[in-house]
């Protein structure tokens, strides 16, 4: 499949790395030559210097009808007139935008009938996730599959936990009523897919399958959970700080913090219960004055990595009782110091997964990346019968072969979950859960979901 990335940011670079790594044909445009050469010289991928938006330089780049367009630079008018002309003058496959201004999303037809097949919001999705973090406290990271009636879970194992140095098996014991399934483990850095007789260790990270009224009850066998949260500041009134304090404030005390006089005008036009404060989130005494050491949860929202982390470092230093940031460089996630920083998270892994589910092959609803330096995914896909999975049906889930760091988490069968269980045996049309822990065979998967071959 031919790949055509137009941006060589943050998230082109990541999209560029991990679909090189998946046998994409990838092609990559930008206006900084010094990056594409680093690119080039990591990757097996081409390159090609000029404005994405130039018919001459979509041509030179080789799209063509067999080309999927990611326009994913930092201007929305830039990638919505490319793939106008994509689509009008090459007649590439598909479209996929990435549009920071999710007010674009509610208009796409004026920009030609589809031109944009695909139209992605990493605003929208940053949203939803900080939610669910908020309400689910202890969790670090939060992915829906199945329509939303599972979820997948990470959440780092503390002492405190109930099950920290015990046996995974007694987590039946435990929560005999709650259906939940770990896949896999990350111990200090390296994946493992556990057993029931796996020993829970203290900083394990942990991902585990269950459904959302069950999450916190899990949670709470890896670490003590936090106690209930009421109050919030948010660093950073723009679109995203906007949208989450006005989804939240009927439920929260809330505060935002901004340094413009007419954003903030803005946010105390758009909320009704939030107090909206002028100023700087790195200001230790506006901090003070507004009893940072009564915060629950301290959010630092900006579109400056340096200005969230430190903000985070102050506010927790004051007294914050738990720090959420986002981190758009994605190289910080793993060198932030969890003593200051609670939850950091990549509007890049996000936009890299949202690309992804929209160029899996075959029957696949939803694909997550789950962590972007090891390859680390979940893929929900149907399984269909074909030539490739002929000899899987009516045998156990455990003896299907997979590739090396896969495994099956789950299987829905008529809106029912069987979570993974030795004996279970696989019917044709069953949508499973797949969790993929590393660098793998990645066709051998999305063979699984394919149809009519």
């Amino acid at each position: 499949m031919k790949i055509l990335i137009l941006g060589a940011g943050r998230v082109g670079s990541s999209l560029a790395s991990t679909l090189s790594k998946q046998q994409y044909e990838v092609s990559i445009v930008d206006l900084n030559k010094e990056k594409l050469q680093r690119l080039q010289e990591d990757f097996d991928l081409a390159t090609e210097v000029g404005h994405g938006s130039y018919p001459s330089t979509l041509k030179k780049a080789g799209a063509d009808e067999e080309t999927i367009l990611l326009a994913v630079t930092n201007s929305d008018e830039c990638n919505i007139t490319s793939c106008q002309i994509a689509k009008s003058k090459f007649n590439v496959k598909k479209t996929i935008c990435r549009l920071s201004n999710a007010s674009y999303l509610d208009s796409l037809d004026a920009f030609g009938a589809n031109n944009i097949d695909i139209a992605i919001s990493p605003e929208n999705e940053v949203t939803e996730h900080l939610v669910d973090l908020i309400k689910h406290p202890g969790a670090e990271q939060i992915e829906s599959f199945a329509n939303g009636s599972i979820k997948v879970v990470s959440v780092k194992a503390r002492k405190d936990g109930m099950l920290v140095n015990r046996e995974l098996k007694s987590i039946k014991s435990d929560m005999p009523d709650t259906n939940t399934f770990v896949p896999a483990i990350y111990r200090k850095g390296r994946p493992l897919i556990p057993d029931g007789k796996t020993i829970i260790k203290e900083n394990d990270e942990i991902y585990f399958l269950a459904a959302e009224r069950d999450i916190d009850s899990v949670v709470q066998e890896m670490r003590l959970q936090d106690t209930s949260s009421s109050r919030m500041m948010i660093v950073g009134g723009g679109k995203i700080g906007l949208a989450l304090a006005k989804g939240l404030e009927e439920d929260y005390k809330i505060k935002v913090i901004d340094p413009s006089s007419d954003r903030c005008e803005i946010l105390s036009n758009h909320l009704n219960r939030t107090i909206v404060l002028k100023g700087e989130g790195s200001d230790e005494e506006l901090l003070k004055s507004e009893n940072i050491e009564n915060i629950d949860i301290f959010c630092a929202l900006t579109n400056d990595d340096e200005t969230n982390i430190m903000s985070a470092f102050l506010a927790k230093k004051l007294g914050a009782k738990k720090t959420l940031i986002i981190v758009n460089n994605y190289t910080y996630i793993n060198i932030l110091p969890k003593n200051f920083v609670d939850i950091a998270l990549s509007p890049q892994r996000l936009t890299v997964s949202m690309v992804l589910q929209h160029l899996a092959k075959g029957d696949v609803p939803q694909e997550v990346m789950l962590k972007l330096q090891s390859g680390a995914e979940a893929i929900e896909g149907i399984i269909h019968k074909n030539k490739f999975t002929e000899n899987f049906f009516d045998r156990p889930i455990a003896e299907i072969p997979l590739p090396d760091n896969c495994v099956i988490a789950a299987v829905i069968r008529h809106d029912e979950i069987f979570m993974h269980s030795k004996n279970l045996l696989l019917k044709p049309d069953d949508k499973i859960i797949v969790f993929i822990l590393g660098k793998t065979d990645k066709e051998q998967i999305e063979n699984l979901f394919l149809t009519g071959q």
